[in-house]
């Protein structure tokens, strides 16, 4: 365990981390992604981002291998294809009856990315104390990416199945090596749970944040969640509790 000062506009915080960085590397890739920009989805509508996002992102990691005891944190994104799109006609289920509607999706098409992330501990459950063995959850994640994930990969929606793999992160050409710079504007970055929360104003409560990304040489370097300073508070939301042997095994599960 290290503790460490990480400054946030005028305040220091102090956040203790495990003593290794703890990192991952990985690829994941799918014929499509639907990274859905929050203004399409108004009139029933999806249109997706340029990039993924880094929640969608997030629960690629999260579905390889998750526990409360960490949480993980997307530290870049390599963009490997070419950016490209295609429309989809999609006849969904009316919000007020059972009966289909038509709509237009805009997918991103034949995509690849390299992903960098590392986990830290949740110091919002203090107790899972038991559970901070970092060479443990470690070599498990990897583990659990060279066989695919644990659960379902997708990118951004359940219909964009995705597979992952391990990876050298920076190996192979990427399509926007020699791009020097490319601003998104204002993107979606992520939600901030109760059980996730960094600071008085998100306890028990369910946050969106935004910023705005820039990629350099096709990567993207992402902002952790407290420095994002675009956020909106959305409703109260309760943590939920484990308790080992009642709703939670992985203390006995890999320590006996």
């Amino acid at each position: 365990m290290r503790i460490v000062q990480h400054i946030v506009g005028r305040k220091v915080r102090l956040i203790m981390r495990p003593k290794h960085p703890n990192i991952v590397e990985f690829e994941v890739y799918g014929p499509y992604g639907l990274f859905s920009d929050p203004i399409t989805r108004i009139g029933g509508e999806k249109c997706s981002y340029q990039v993924p996002t880094y929640e969608a992102l997030k629960g690629v990691i999260s579905s390889c291998y998750w526990k409360p005891t960490i949480t993980w944190y997307v530290d870049k994104v390599r963009i490997m294809n070419r950016i490209q799109t295609e429309v989809k006609g999609i006849r969904p289920i009316r919000y007020n009856s059972y009966s289909n509607d038509l709509a237009y999706y805009t997918y991103l098409k034949d995509c690849r990315y390299q992903v960098q992330a590392h986990f830290e501990w949740n110091l919002n459950r203090p107790e899972m104390i038991h559970d901070r063995d970092e060479n443990k959850h470690h070599n498990i994640a990897k583990r659990m990416i060279e066989k695919g994930g644990r659960r379902d990969i997708f990118l951004g929606t359940r219909e964009c199945q995705a597979y992952v793999e391990p990876c050298k992160f920076g190996s192979g050409e990427g399509a926007y090596d020699d791009i020097n710079e490319l601003s998104f504007g204002v993107m979606y970055h992520g939600i901030t749970y109760a059980d996730e929360a960094y600071s008085k104003e998100t306890e028990d409560m369910i946050t969106v944040r935004f910023w705005r990304p820039i990629m350099k040489k096709g990567v993207i370097e992402f902002i952790r969640p407290e420095e994002c300073i675009i956020n909106k508070t959305i409703r109260e939301m309760d943590k939920k509790h484990f308790v080992d042997k009642i709703n939670f095994c992985g203390l006995k599960e890999f320590n006996d």
